[in-house]
């Protein structure tokens, strides 16, 4: 983020017209990650995660969408929605492993059901 304020922060995770939720996970007391989800009407729209960086290790990132992947199903939605897919990306990449998923391709939705990327 440029010139961070809490005000931008607040503006950049939260949003008026969408039920923000924070999800926190905690080992042993110790907060390491934070999932933030939108609530729609059908879905569960996963907006940014962050967890300690001392804690890359553990997979966190996986571990909060697979939780709010349950947390949709649990709810009866209909859909998980990781975001914008942005090809090349190396932080966005990971959203390829997550199958089946539908994506938008010149101008509409196609399943895909292979990896777009190479697993690790």
């Amino acid at each position: 983020m440029d010139d961070p304020t809490p005000e931008k922060y607040e503006d950049f995770l939260l949003c008026p017209w969408a039920d923000t939720r924070l999800v926190e996970f905690r080992h042993q007391d110790r907060l390491v990650a934070v999932a933030v989800s939108d609530r729609l009407h059908n879905a569960l729209s996963a907006v940014y995660t962050f967890f300690d960086p001392a804690e890359s290790a553990r997979g966190l990132g996986v571990y909060a969408v697979l939780w709010q992947l349950q947390a949709a199903r649990r709810a009866g939605l209909e859909w998980l929605y990781l975001g914008f897919a942005i090809d090349g990306c190396r932080k966005m990449e990971y959203k390829g492993r997550y199958l089946p998923q539908e994506r938008m391709r010149e101008g509409r939705w196609v399943c895909v059901e292979r990896p777009s990327v190479p697993s690790e």
